[in-house]
């Protein structure tokens, strides 16, 4: 669905994501925050994500780990910076989970924020892969116990370099001499087998998937496996693509991908508004995902569609424990004047 050229703001036009009526094409996209207490949201994650929430607005959740082994990171003392750095951050247990029924029953407040404000909202799931303990744990068992929270689709993270799914697919760093090996075919089985297998439990029009092919320590082939996947997925009636782009190349690298997949594509990649209206109205994405700008402005959406001044974001907040400081705090329009 195109945008309205006649529109002032592209952005700010609504779209129509396969059974839900988006009043708008800004995406909250998942973000690590570090604030689930014990691996299990706490009553400010609702409050931060209803802060966000929008009538007719998709927002992902922070990346929920899939098992209790998901989460962890390997302590490699040797590791140069800046991966020494990474793995102190997530080396807590801060990072929410979804395996057990505690941290489900914990999740539903989060999600009822979100539906009273008219947001749809997507959980995502993923596995750390080699920067975790070195096991292929089921990934997704825990859907039929997750999807009891009541969330309106599952967003599967294979993006990111490192995460199982992505060192899979990635020829240069999955190192695998058996079916997973050498083919763009082979080494992109892993991520369709658990799409396929997500879709049966929930159905294809519930899912969507993030892929980073050009970021971080690129494929030997990155266009070529981002347009297998892309077709791939189409044929397995996925409901969204989210792709990440690095910015130096934005409003470029997602050309092939828009034209092999069929569904909803999600551009992210450092957007402003500008860009972001324009990638839109030229057609190159369905909707544009702002992480580090919607998360200093809960109120995005609005502020783009009157053309009002940002917060800036603090950096030094981000991965914190503060339940304030830098997650709920930051202003809306209406607190700022």
């Amino acid at each position: 669905m195109e945008a309205n050229s006649n529109s002032a703001v592209p952005l700010c036009t609504p779209y129509k994501l396969g059974r839900f009526e988006l009043t708008h094409r800004i995406v909250f996209p998942a973000l690590t925050r570090n604030r689930s207490q014990n691996n299990t949201p706490q009553p400010h994650v609702t409050e931060y994500y209803s802060q966000r929430a929008t009538n007719g607005g998709l927002i992902i959740s922070e990346a929920a780990a899939a098992s209790d082994i998901s989460k962890e990171y390997v302590d490699y003392p040797s590791l140069p910076p800046p991966l020494a750095q990474i793995k102190i951050v997530f080396m807590c247990p801060n990072l929410p989970g979804i395996w057990n029924e505690e941290q489900v029953e914990a999740w539903k407040p989060v999600v009822k924020g979100v539906h009273e404000k008219g947001g749809v909202f997507f959980c995502q799931i993923w596995h750390s892969g080699r920067l975790s303990v070195p096991t292929i744990s089921a990934l997704f068992f825990s859907i039929g116990v997750g999807w009891s929270t009541r969330f309106d689709g599952i967003e599967i993270n294979a993006s990111s370099g490192g995460y199982l799914i992505d060192e899979f697919m990635n020829d240069q760093v999955h190192g695998r001499t058996d079916e997973y090996d050498e083919s763009i075919e082979d080494r992109c089985r892993l991520a369709l087998e658990i799409v396929e297998a997500v879709a049966n439990e929930i159905g294809a029009d519930k899912i969507g998937i993030k892929l980073s092919p050009f970021d971080g320590k690129k494929d030997s082939n990155s266009e070529a496996l981002a347009t297998y996947m892309a077709n791939e997925l189409s044929k397995l009636g996925v409901l969204y693509l989210h792709v990440m782009e690095p910015r130096e190349i934005a409003n470029k690298s997602l050309l092939p991908i828009r034209k092999a997949f069929k569904g909803t594509l999600i551009a992210s990649g450092g957007f402003g508004k500008s860009d972001g209206d324009k990638a839109i109205d030229e057609n190159y994405a369905d909707l544009i995902s702002f992480g580090r700008m919607f998360l200093a402005n809960p109120d995005l959406p609005k502020r783009f569609e009157v053309n009002a001044p940002l917060n800036k974001y603090n950096r030094s907040t981000f991965y914190t424990n503060d339940p304030i400081i830098g997650y709920t705090d930051y202003p809306s329009l209406e607190v700022a004047s």
